[in-house]
């Protein structure tokens, strides 16, 4: 599937899908480095999804019909290369890496994971070891600058978001929605199970790139004790709302 709609006149949208399928990310990611790769001043903003890629552009130096234009080629490319390797495309410059992450797991910055362990009828150190044991893949960022969506955990311990979100998360918190997982990179609200908390820093403005994760990136966290999540500059939690 390679389907292509206007949004606006500014916006165009390609959908690769119609539902979450992790087979999907890679296409997506190796169409933004196409897109990428092609630095053209009309393109202002790529933006990945889980199915489908945003494209902000300048309708003034580029029409819908040229854009689409290009899309085409795109797609026709695909389908040629396919006869030999799906993914056999010269201007995929971007490489997945894996992230090693980080997380404590405990009671004073995971208020959600005693109560999920019993929930499910299983040890606080089951449900750590089912999270911390899965590879995961970047398949969309956004909600807030370097959130990353993060698919797809166990299934033995997905859980649906709180039904009252929480007015307050701190950053590094690590938290469960359904089948998929993320880090908030901000305090802000959320509405997510939160199991954990990551020292790491994860949006930093100043820096180039701002955030470590790409679409298509895996992860994988890394259990840590209560002294080196402190020795790495994490805060404990004690009260939560």
């Amino acid at each position: 599937m390679f389907k292509v709609e206007a949004v606006s006149e500014c916006n165009a949208i390609v959908y690769f899908g119609d539902h979450i399928d992790l087979s999907l990310t890679p296409k997506i990611s190796q169409f933004v480095a196409y897109l990428q790769s092609l630095s053209h001043p009309a393109l202002i903003e790529v933006i990945p999804s889980y199915t489908s890629v945003l494209i902000q552009y300048r309708p003034d130096m580029m029409s819908y019909e040229q854009l689409a234009g290009v899309l085409a080629s795109y797609s026709a490319h695909i389908e040629q290369a396919s006869d030999i390797t799906e993914h056999a495309l010269e201007y995929k410059d971007y490489q997945p890496k894996l992230i090693s992450l980080p997380v404590y797991y405990g009671n004073e910055v995971g208020p959600d994971l005693a109560s999920m362990a019993h929930a499910k009828g299983m040890s606080v150190e089951e449900v750590i070891q089912r999270h911390s044991q899965q590879v995961y893949t970047v398949c969309a960022i956004g909600f807030a600058p370097g959130f990353a969506f993060l698919a797809s955990v166990d299934e033995s311990i997905a859980t649906p978001r709180h039904s009252e979100p929480r007015k307050w998360v701190p950053a590094g918190s690590v938290g469960i929605a359904n089948q998929q997982t993320a880090v908030y990179p901000n305090d802000s609200p959320g509405g997510w199970q939160i199991i954990g908390n990551c020292p790491q820093i994860l949006f930093q403005p100043d820096q180039s790139p701002m955030t470590p994760f790409q679409v298509g990136d895996k992860v994988q966290f890394s259990p840590i004790p209560k002294d080196e999540f402190i020795a790495q500059g994490g805060q404990l939690c004690p009260q939560w709302k």
